[in-house]
């Protein structure tokens, strides 16, 4: 193997590849598809250790056997190898991030909820993009255009992978809509969104992660998330409580209206207090 195999075989060590994975996926890489005999001979892996070896590229996905007698394989391309192992240690990152933060007990002995902290849209965008990366079933998220439109990628390619997703947005969105169900949240249009006053991201991923954030104008950005499947619940119940009350207005829009007013603030006025301010701080 040349100088330039042995470096990019080298960087491939430091992913985690030993050093015959290593070897022998760059050349099948370079030779097409070959049989173990021509790649030990290609690498100079041994050929005792050269089939051992390429089975377990073929059970990683980073190569594929196409035939039996004799057996001969290919690597996978190198873009997609990258993307995998890039989604592969965001999950195991976001795995032992969440395991770490659980390790964290109270004086008695009892387990905390292990909740972490967000002071920015942005942070939580990034949060919610590697969740969503690792997202197996189901995603809900609730959102306004402009905060979707950072995590298209990360939905488009779990749409791919036969994840459902729940959706409801503000505005139209900025990707094809996924499988699943989306839901415009409509009763607001022109009466909360487009004053754009507090923005805010839900997303629960699996059941078992959940994430809040809102940012009001002119106050610090605040929100919460955690690998918990209590914390998810709670985000969850509050988006599918959303995506029935839009799912109700799209039936009786004019009628909704007449009795609670445009964006339906008035259905807050239940206490004698005005809230409808601290509902379109909810719902913008």
């Amino acid at each position: 193997m040349s100088r330039d195999s042995n470096q990019v075989g080298d960087e491939l060590v430091r992913l985690g590849f030993s050093s015959y994975e290593a070897r022998t996926y760059v050349g099948l890489l370079l030779a097409g598809e070959s049989t173990g005999y021509r790649i030990s001979n290609r690498t100079g892996v041994p050929q005792p250790k050269v089939y051992e070896t390429l089975r377990r590229l073929v059970e990683g996905g980073a190569a594929v056997q196409v035939h039996d007698h004799p057996a001969r394989y290919f690597a996978i391309p190198p873009g997609e190898l990258l993307s995998r192992l890039d989604r592969d240690f965001r999950s195991r990152l976001e795995q032992a991030r969440s395991g770490l933060e659980g390790l964290h007990l109270n004086g008695d002995g009892t387990g905390s909820l292990a909740v972490s902290r967000l002071n920015s849209i942005a942070v939580a965008l990034e949060r919610t993009r590697e969740a969503i990366e690792g997202a197996r079933a189901r995603v809900y998220l609730q959102a306004s255009r402009d905060e979707l439109r950072p995590l298209a990628s990360a939905v488009g390619q779990a749409a791919s992978r036969g994840v459902e997703f729940v959706l409801v947005h503000f505005g139209s969105l900025p990707f094809p809509t996924p499988p699943g169900r989306a839901v415009r949240h409509a009763s607001t249009d022109g009466a909360v969104y487009s004053s754009r006053a507090v923005r805010h991201l839900a997303a629960v991923v699996d059941s078992r992660w959940g994430l809040w954030v809102r940012a009001r104008m002119g106050q610090p950005d605040e929100g919460f998330y955690a690998d918990s499947q209590l914390l998810a619940s709670l985000v969850k119940t509050y988006i599918r409580h959303d995506l029935f009350v839009q799912r109700i207005y799209a039936d009786f829009p004019d009628e909704l209206e007449e009795r609670y007013g445009p964006g339906l603030f008035s259905l807050a006025e239940f206490s004698g207090d005005d809230l409808a301010e601290e509902v379109g701080d909810q719902v913008g």
